[in-house]
């Protein structure tokens, strides 16, 4: 494995509300990319406010960077992080087919979710914003089933479900490279190699699923994943270009 990544910060807390909250706090101070990593959240929480359990022995972090790209850019990070996680997962685990990633912000175990991941932007001035990005992994222990929504996919942990324990700060330590590795892929080359890998490690393609919004629901087939990120769903009237939405499988 190599290093540390060059000119990033790292930040290690034995308690603390949220990471992401506290990668808010503290950006204003920090000049370059960080991560911020807790063993414990006290209230940290996912897509649209929903809280996101977060115990100890689980993976609870933000990544604070600065891209020199317009908020639709940032967005793109998303997918960035998705295979970075992938990426960590098979290096601390040393598997590759239990693990399969859903847009627009999950990682799968054997179907089940792993990890989530949640981006924020920060307003910094005129045309300069930083990016917040926060990820949730289950590797000790997975949320009661009873407290999830009906909708949801069942929880998994690596520890519960494979068997494989991994101590938050090795797991950062993975995943910060792995980020690194892709962020760069992604300055260098543009989305269009980012694309190719989240598909070619994506979950039910192909196949039906549901997509819901606060006024409707449409059913069909996910097709792909076009050049900005939008999820490309075929129902039966017509093809719908979908950037934002909650995906049932």
């Amino acid at each position: 494995m190599q290093g540390w990544p060059e000119g990033t910060g790292k930040f290690v807390f034995d308690t603390i509300d949220s990471t992401m909250a506290e990668a808010r706090r503290q950006a204003p101070a920090i000049a370059g990319a960080a991560w911020f990593l807790s063993h414990e959240q006290t209230a940290g929480s996912g897509r649209r406010g929903r809280p996101w359990s977060s115990q100890k022995g689980n993976f609870a972090a933000s990544l604070l960077i600065r891209p020199d790209d317009t908020p639709d850019k940032l967005a793109l990070r998303s997918f960035v992080a998705a295979l970075a996680l992938y990426d960590a997962l098979v290096e601390c685990t040393g598997r590759t087919e239990p693990f399969q990633l859903k847009w627009p912000n999950d990682v799968l175990l054997n179907g089940g979710k792993l990890a989530g991941i949640l981006l924020e932007t920060i307003a910094e001035g005129p045309n300069r914003w930083a990016l917040v990005i926060g990820i949730g992994v289950n590797l000790a222990s997975r949320p009661e089933v009873e407290k999830l929504e009906s909708r949801s996919l069942a929880p998994k942990s690596l520890k519960q479900d494979m068997g494989v324990a991994i101590a938050p700060a090795t797991f950062l330590d993975a995943l910060a490279i792995a980020y690194a590795d892709w962020e760069t892929r992604l300055q260098t080359y543009g989305f269009a190699p980012i694309r190719e890998a989240w598909l070619a490690r994506a979950a039910n393609i192909g196949k039906p699923v549901t997509a819901r919004f606060s006024d409707q629901v449409i059913e069909g087939v996910f097709k792909t994943v076009d050049e900005t990120g939008a999820l490309i769903l075929q129902a039966p009237d017509r093809q719908h270009v979908i950037t934002a939405a909650d995906i049932s499988l």
